[in-house]
This record gives structure tokens, sequence and C-alpha cells, in this order.
């Protein structure tokens, strides 16, 4: 049940940071919940594990993280689009 828990909480960070930055990832739900779990471990890396923990995830660091992740994926995108012809 914990692992279950922390897909639905990774979904959720994921979602939240594509709605904060106003962008898509690819893959739908299964994106979201990739950019949660690498989101909280790029935000553990940067900004260490503090505030509230739920589903094994710390949400400040982990949703700050996500948001980079987002930003960075969307910089990504956008210059693979720019290249095609």
């Amino acid at each position: 049940m914990g692992f279950l828990w922390s897909l639905i909480i990774g979904g959720i960070i994921g979602w939240l940071a594509g709605m904060i930055m106003g962008k898509d990832l690819p893959g739908g739900i299964i994106g979201n919940i990739i950019a949660g779990f690498v989101g909280a471990w790029l935000g553990g890396l940067l900004l260490g594990d503090w505030g509230p923990e739920v589903g094994g995830f710390y949400i400040v660091p982990a949703l700050i993280g996500s948001i980079a992740l987002v930003f960075i994926v969307s910089l990504i995108l956008r210059s693979i689009g720019r290249n095609r012809v």
C-alpha cells in the first residue's frame, strides 16, 4: 500500500508542477508520476529534507524540484521542436 501511496503523491506533485508552470508533460499520468519522483529526488539533493512529509515525499523540496524539472523538460522539447524543419 505504501508504494501505491507514493505513486499517487508523485503523480499529484508532478501534476501540480505542470499546472504551476502552465506546461503539459509528455506521457500524461505516467509523465506526472515520473516528474514527481525525479523532482522529489532533485529537490532533495538541492534543498534537503524539510517541510511536511506525505507518502515518503517532503512536499516543498519535491514541488520545487518538479517545477525545475518541468522547466528544463519544456526548454529541451522547445529546442528539439525548433530544430525540425
